[in-house]
């Protein structure tokens, strides 16, 4: 059964609630919104009720990249399309950015509701909702569609994963900042134990529910990047793993890391397919708690404003993720 919207601001409440309590939610640093970042109406019929907006460089030509920054709790659009780093980003590489914003009438935390099954499946809910968004974006700018990218942090994060699921036709890759696997609530019986716990599934189970998000897809799946405090008690790091065993099996590739080496001075992880091709890359950020990494200043490899939950921890994981997907050379 689909829940209501009124079970939906329940659940929400609750979690909302709990994460108060614990002194964990997701506060967006105050910062002015970009100059060019604009909203965007009519993109569709918003079954999910969302709003949109978007960056978009001046005199960026026709044919480039698209990335889909998902906030976390609490957090606005364009406060973590700012403080992640996406819009420094798209100014350097032009590239486009799209950015979902969640409604507190759907999520008293403004959490995107990535523990609903009305929300998570393809031509449903707020999944549809991105979905049309990207798809707007792409006509109205000229993008390329075989390059966009989503990405987001903690309940962005989950959501990140639903849509590379439901949606792995309109994503080449994706990157989940302290997020969780897809189907992880109605696999632990509760978001609750999905954040806290994890969820108790081989990896093949894992697999088997990307596969069935939509099952008509014969491939290519979108490739992944993670990103995971070793301190984050929100979002515990058996989540990392999880993701790690759920997207190795979508891409049939096996659990067992094939570069294990470390990126500023962090553990790294890269898995390969039998093709060679690298599918899943893991960071594992020691010390760090729940949040997104960054490294603001003025060189090369770094970008992102530290401030709550937007954490100084000498690497930015958009530098990393874009450069993964090739952002800085196209």
């Amino acid at each position: 059964m689909t829940p209501t919207r009124a079970a939906h601001h329940r659940i929400a409440a609750a979690l909302a609630t709990l994460l108060v309590a614990l002194g964990l939610g997701l506060y967006a640093p105050g910062r002015a919104a970009a100059a060019s970042l604009q909203e965007v109406t009519g993109f569709g019929t918003n079954p999910g009720a969302l709003r949109m907006f978007r960056y978009v460089p001046d005199g960026l030509p026709a044919g480039r990249p698209v990335v889909v920054a998902l906030h976390g709790c609490t957090q606005n659009a364009a406060g973590y399309g700012t403080g992640a780093g996406w819009l420094q980003l798209a100014d350097r590489w032009k590239f486009s950015v799209v950015l979902p914003q969640q409604q507190t009438a759907n999520n008293a935390s403004s959490c995107f509701d990535w523990f609903q099954t009305g929300d998570v499946q393809r031509g449903q809910g707020e999944a549809a909702s991105v979905a049309q968004m990207v798809d707007r974006h792409l006509a109205d700018v000229g993008g390329d569609a075989s390059r966009v990218y989503v990405t987001g942090l903690s309940a962005g994060g989950a959501m990140t994963a639903v849509m590379m699921a439901a949606y792995p036709d309109r994503f080449a890759a994706g990157g989940i900042v302290a997020g969780l696997p897809y189907g992880c609530a109605q696999a632990a019986g509760s978001p609750y134990v999905c954040m806290y716990v994890g969820a108790t599934q081989t990896p093949r189970q894992w697999g088997d529910r990307v596969r069935a998000a939509d099952p008509g897809h014969p491939g290519p799946w979108p490739k992944l990047t993670v990103f995971q405090g070793t301190a984050d008690y929100t979002v515990k790091p058996v989540n990392m793993t999880d993701l790690v065993e759920q997207w190795t099996d979508v891409q049939g590739a096996d659990q067992t890391a094939d570069v294990s080496d470390t990126v500023g001075g962090y553990p790294h992880r890269v898995y390969r397919a039998s093709s060679g091709a690298a599918v899943v890359e893991t960071y594992s950020i020691t010390g760090m708690g729940h949040g997104q990494p960054v490294d603001p200043g003025s060189g090369q490899a770094q970008c992102g404003t530290a401030g709550a939950y937007l954490l100084d921890v000498d690497l930015c994981a958009a530098y990393r993720m874009g450069t993964a997907w090739g952002l800085d050379s196209a």
